[in-house]
Order: C-alpha cells, then structure tokens, then sequence
C-alpha cells in the first residue's frame, strides 16, 4: 500500500491509516528541519502567539524548540507563561533549566531564579554565571561575591562579570586585586579594569594597565580603544591619545562609529577642536553618535555658536538627534543664554517625542531656568514621565533663583511623597529658596532636618546659604554667631555672604569686622574691598571710600565694571552704565528720558545712597538714571514688539534703586521684565518683584 509524502502536504492510497499517524508522518519527515525555523521566525520578529500556534501543531517537541519558546516569552515579559511551559516539559536538560533561569532575570523575578537556580541538577559553570550576573544586574553585590566565592570552578566569564560588579559599585580596588588573581586574562578582562579605573578619576593608573596590556600581547578591540581614549581625553594624556589613533588607522579601525566618536571627544577635550574636526570629516557622517560628539566638544571648547551651527547641519542632513545630542546642544544655549534657540531645540525634541524623555526634559528644565522662564521649567517638568533627582533638584534650585521660595517648597514635599531620597543639591536648592523669598523660620527648620539626616553631609556651602538666609532677613548678629561656632574651618566665601547682607541693610557695624575676617584669609579679595566701599559710600564717609580705593591701587585689586546685556535674535547687545556706544543710543535714551518723567508722575524718587561718587545730588540721579540694567531695559523697550517680555542679564548685584524704579517701569509700559543679576532672577511685573524686595 504506497503513499505520497511531500513538502506541502501528503495523500495515501487508502484510507485505514489514522489521522494520527498521518500528523506524525508529516511532522518526522518534514517539521523535525523547518518547524523549528518557523518558530524560530516568528520569535525573532516578535510574532509570539504566531509562534505558539506553529508549536501548538507538533506533537512531541522537541527540548530545542520548548527552550526556544521559553526564551520567546521571557523577552517579551510573559514569564508566567514560560514558567508554565517550561514545567510541562517531559524532558529538561542544562540549557533548558538556563534559558529559565536568564528569563526569570529578564523578567526581573530574581527571587524566582534563586528558586530555579537552587533546584537546578547538575549546574553547570553557565548556571552559575548566568545567577552572579542576575546579582550583579539587580545590586546585589554581596550576594553576587559569596557566590562567586561558593563556585565549584569559574570560567573566565565569572571572572569578568565580578570584576565588571566590583568597578560599577565602586569598589575598583577590590576589582583591581581580582584582576591580578585571575588564573586567565582576555581582551574582556583588561578592557573592563581599564573601564573601571577611568570611570573612578584614576585615568592615569588605567593607561598604565593599558600599556601593561599591549606588552602581555593581548591584542586591543574596538571597545577597548574606546576606553583608552575616553582615559586620555579624561587624563589630558595628548600625546598618547595621538599614539594610540594612529595605532587605530593601522589596525582598520578608524572607520568605526564609536572609535571616531572617541577621536572627537579626546581631541576636544584636550582642547585640540581642529583635530576633532578633521576626524569628523574624514567621511560623511551619518551615525547619530559621531555628530553629537562634535556638537559636545564645540561646547567644551566654549565654541557654542559653532556647536548649535552643527546640531542644525545634524537635522538638516537627516540624522536624528538622541538624548545626549539635545543634552549638548542644549547646553550650548544655557552658555549663550539664547533662550530663543533653546524653544526651537525644544520643538525639535517634541517633534521627535523627546520632550517627555527624563535627559532631555531635565536639560529643558535647565535651559528653560537659566534662560529666565522658570514657567516653561516647571512646565517641562510636569510632562516627564519617569523623573529622578535631577529633575526634581533643577526645578526646586530654578524655583529658588527666580524667588518662588513657595514653589520649591511644593515640589520638595511632592518629591518626599514621590519617595525620591533628597541630597545635598535639594538642601542646597531649599536653603536659597526660603533666603530669597525671606522664609527665615523654614530655613531653620530645614538646616536643622538636613543636618539629623544621615545620608546627607552637611558641607561648606550650606552653612554659607544658612548665613544668607540669616542675613536676607536682618538676622545679622545671629548670623555672625553663626559663623563664628560653625564646625569647620570658615573661608572667604561664607564671610562675604553676611558682608553682603550688612551692605543690604546698611550695618557698618558688623560689615567692618566681617571684613577684617575676609582680609585676613584673603588679603587680595576685591569683592570684599567693593562691597565695604559701597557701604561707606551710602553712608556718606568719603574719605573711607577713599582710603579704601588708595589701598586697592597699591595692591593691584580692580574691580569688575559693571554690566548689562540683551541677547536678541543671537546677538549680544552690552551695556555698561553712562554707555553711549550702542548704534540705538539716541533712542535708547530718549525712551529712558521719556520713562524718567513717567516715573515722576508716580512718586518715584531716587535713592541717592546707591549713586556711589561724592558729587552734588543732580549728577547722582543722573548717574543713577543711566545705569546699565536700565540701558538694557531701554534698548528691549525700542528693540522688541509691544507687551513682550525683556530679559536682562548682569554680572553684579541689581542696583537697589534700579531695583525700586524697574518695578514701576514694568508698571508703565505693561510688560514682563526680568533681570538676572549675580544672585538670582528677578520677574518685574505690574509694579511688584518677584523677590518680595528680598533683593
């Protein structure tokens, strides 16, 4: 009786024969070879319950297809579903019982792989493996060391996968001792130490090892090229760097995506941006990496023109920016403070779907508060999805450098409800908020709460936000105290926090022996001479503010000259006070003059303690007229459209008589303006600031 078998079905001449045996003549002969490459098809191009369907037909399959199909689940998150086939299976060798383990893994049940790990028979050196890296993966590093001590016998992938642990947790000289213990070193091995060393400031150490690599022989892949240059860029080691690329060009290497991303990063950041240049050039550039190393190394250079130049060529040639692309690019406009730049950079990630991303959004919470809209900041805050600590620290120090103390606030106790630890950069962000909306009991409090919690060290800095905060609120004999018991040693910085507050509330009194600390630990600080001169200067004694301008002469101390600036349509418009320079002077004063009647009309009359020169009291409202923040503000009022915001940027504290008469000004014309001074941000708008006169 003869029957027909081929690929695409069978028939049989008679019909006593069963169904089953017709399955399982068709399964022995032709889906033993082709059904596992069907399944296997299917897996590969996600198709899951496509794949179950096909081996759901044979009807004893075999290990290599169940084991394919437990792996199939666990990349896709279906670990129920692959515990349930891999129990049913009749048979389970070693590399079925592994696949489960490393499913569970993926899965991210490291309590199930201990259970399967423990259940396993006959483990294998993979077994083992397979478990310390699970450790590893979730940080468990203890537990990943005493298995890695309880191993029958490692492979040299144990070996790398604890070196590998010990560097990402820290812990490099632990990793270096188990690299020298190493029965056998490969290229993975040398290139993960070499990784870890530089990864934890000790660059120098780990081009050594490199060395000590090529002299045992053991020849350098791409990978381990990468961490060599990324130690040379880091170490500053020029001439290395330049050994090792053109090791790299005779090896074949330099085609390489990464390598040459490297070359661009070493280069620049040894300050060699032509060489960087030339390397990008080298052919068309199409890989994503590759140009936004260029892009990040024109910012280190402080060439941020040249680096948004090229994000824009980036676009424009279709390679789409990543994460670390907008990061740089918006970097470069935080430095430039183009605040225009940086929302076309924004349209660009929302257009990609970036806008929600935690990189991106967090660079946008930077840019957005540097750049004086702290309402785009907390804007872009809101929209990202899975926030961490720098989101949360940017937005709480941006809300504290734009006087909304109450924001910061806000978002500190939806940060502890979020439960998100708190570091140093959150004390700190907290402390300039309650210090610049003037909330001295909060401040306490929080100085206290901080310095019970344990995993937050208490540094230099916030004794010295803690002084401003006493200072600000006219606290300043408390805020001598102190600093006279703070626990470590007081430097320059902190003692010129409370010089500053005497000169806001005009205590010569404490100023003069706050000075004579700051003398005495730096002889040379000009801040200190200014800021003591200012205030002999408003309180009338001219001839110490003489004595102190001879004493600055003969010691070479010369003050930084005050400035103002406008950014606009990427240009930077400067001012300096008196100036008469600009092309737009004419207008510019007639605006100025214009608003100074306007200001009279209100009751506005000038502070004359801020006109810091013994001259008659025209010239001083003069003088005080034609300061620079009001130069700035005048050149917005003639330069950009009605009921638009006017953003200001300058070097030094805001005049307090600016301070009281752009209030007004803002009042007069209707608009927003905003003035970034050395300390924070200030938002004028219908009369009022911000800062709550906290200035």
């Amino acid at each position: 009786m003869a029957f027909r078998i081929s690929r695409i079905g069978f028939s049989l001449s008679a019909t006593k024969f069963s169904h089953r045996f017709m399955v399982l003549a068709n399964y022995t002969k032709w889906s033993v070879s082709s059904y596992n490459s069907i399944v296997s098809d299917h897996l590969r191009n996600q198709r899951l319950d496509q794949a179950r369907m096909i081996f759901d037909k044979i009807p004893f399959p075999d290990v290599y297809l169940c084991t394919m199909m437990i792996a199939g689940y666990a990349r896709n998150s279906r670990l129920e579903d692959a515990l349930k086939l891999f129990y049913e299976m009749p048979v389970r060798d070693i590399v079925s019982w592994n696949s489960m383990l490393k499913g569970c893994l993926d899965c991210g049940d490291l309590s199930m792989a201990r259970k399967l790990f423990d259940e396993t028979p006959n483990r294998n050196v993979i077994s083992w493996t397979t478990l310390l890296n699970g450790f590893l993966q979730f940080g468990r590093l203890e537990m990943a060391e005493s298995l890695f001590h309880e191993m029958p016998s490692r492979d040299i992938a144990a070996w790398n996968s604890m070196i590998y642990g010990y560097c990402s947790n820290g812990r490099v000289e632990d990793a270096l001792k188990l690299f020298e213990e190493m029965p056998c070193r490969n290229v993975i091995s040398w290139t993960s130490m070499i990784s870890g060393l530089d990864q934890h400031g000790k660059s120098e150490e780990a081009l050594v090892l490199f060395l000590k690599m090529v002299g045992s022989r053991v020849e350098p892949t791409s990978s381990t090229f990468c961490c060599v240059l990324t130690a040379c860029a880091n170490g500053l080691a020029l001439h290395l760097g330049v050994q090792i690329h053109a090791c790299i060009v005779k090896l074949g290497y330099s085609l390489d995506a990464f390598i040459s991303a490297s070359l661009i990063t070493f280069y620049a950041n040894c300050k060699q941006i032509e060489n960087s240049c030339k390397v990008f050039h080298e052919k068309l550039q199409i890989n994503v990496v590759i140009w936004t190393s260029l892009v990040t190394g024109f910012g280190l250079n402080s060439k941020h023109e040249n680096a948004l130049m090229v994000f824009g060529d980036m676009i424009k040639m279709g390679v789409y920016p990543n994460q670390s692309s907008f990061t740089s690019a918006l970097n470069s406009c935080c430095e430039l403070e183009a605040l225009d730049r940086g929302k076309v950079i924004h349209t660009a990630a929302i257009k990609l779907g970036l806008e929600t991303d935690v990189f991106v959004g967090n660079s946008l919470i930077v840019m957005y508060s540097k750049c004086g809209s702290i309402n785009d900041a907390v804007a872009v805050f809101k929209k990202i999805g899975e926030k961490n600590i720098v989101s949360w620290n940017s937005t709480i120090v941006g809300c504290a450098q734009h006087g909304c103390g109450m924001w910061a606030l806000t978002f500190f106790t939806q940060m502890i409800r979020a439960k998100v630890d708190p570091d140093e950069i959150t004390f700190t962000g907290l402390l300039s908020a309650c210090s610049h909306s003037g909330m001295l009991e909060k401040g306490r409090c929080f100085f206290e709460y901080f310095s019970r919690y344990r995993s937050i060290e208490v540094k230099l800095e916030h004794y010295a936000c803690m002084v401003d905060v006493l200072g600000r609120c006219g606290k300043l004999e408390e805020a001598e105290e102190f600093v006279k018991n703070m626990p470590m040693k007081t430097n320059s910085t902190v003692w010129l926090t409370l010089l500053s507050a005497c000169r806001m509330h005009s205590n010569l009194e404490v100023a003069e022996r706050a000075a004579k600390y700051i003398f005495d630990l730096e002889p040379h600080c000009s801040a200190a001479y200014i800021l003591l001169s200012n205030l002999y200067a408003s309180a009338s004694r001219w001839s110490d503010v003489s004595k102190i301008r001879v004493t600055m002469k003969h010691g070479g101390i010369t003050k930084q000259p005050g400035c103002s600036w406008v950014n606009l349509k990427g240009l930077k418009h400067e001012f300096v006070s008196g100036d008469r320079s600009h092309p737009f002077s004419e207008k510019i004063y007639q605006k100025l003059d214009w608003l100074g009647g306007k200001l009279k009309e209100l009751g506005y009359v000038p502070d004359q303690r801020f006109a810091l020169h013994d001259v008659e009291d025209e010239q001083k409202e003069v003088i005080l007229s034609y300061h620079s923040e009001r130069l700035a503000i005048g050149f917005g009022l003639v330069s950009t459209v009605e009921g638009s915001t006017i953003t200001v940027m300058k070097n030094l504290r805001i005049c307090g008589d600016c301070h009281s008469a752009i209030k007004l000004i803002a009042k007069i014309v209707g608009r927003e303006i905003v003035v970034r001074d050395s300390s924070y941000f200030h938002h004028f708008k219908d009369g009022v600031c911000s800062c709550a006169d906290f200035w």
